[in-house]
């Protein structure tokens, strides 16, 4: 059985089974490229925020005890402010996750054409 010729995203040579004439695997095979990237995208959006729900929770039982006059306006104010912090920092970790794997994704292809250079250079 052939192994993969690529390598992973941290340089490490891959192990898994190469199935194509070109020596690699489901996961490295330019052929699967497209096809990769949509399955990452669409699992990548699959992923619930468990804190959403309970922020949005929050949210209507404020305005629920406000309209009822069961809060003060300037303590639920100040409760809304913090839930907004509370989605901003949300946003923004979702925002780094999203600007990691794509910094992940532009160092993989880098490497890719470096190697592919090199092969020229070489020829």
């Amino acid at each position: 059985m052939a192994v993969c010729r690529a390598a992973k995203a941290n340089g490490e040579p891959c192990t898994l089974a190469a199935n194509g004439p070109q020596g690699f695997c489901w996961a490295h095979d330019p052929a699967n490229a497209e096809r990769r990237s949509r399955m990452a995208s669409k699992a990548a959006r699959s992923k619930p925020n468990r804190e959403l729900p309970s922020i949005k929770a929050l949210l209507e039982d404020l305005t629920e005890k406000v309209l009822a006059g069961d809060l003060a306006t300037p303590r639920a104010a100040v409760a809304n402010q913090l839930a907004n912090t509370r989605l901003r920092a949300i946003e923004q970790e979702r925002k780094n996750n999203e600007t990691e794997e794509l910094e992940s994704r532009i160092e993989a292809l880098e490497r890719t054409q470096e190697k592919g250079a090199s092969r020229w250079r070489g020829a």
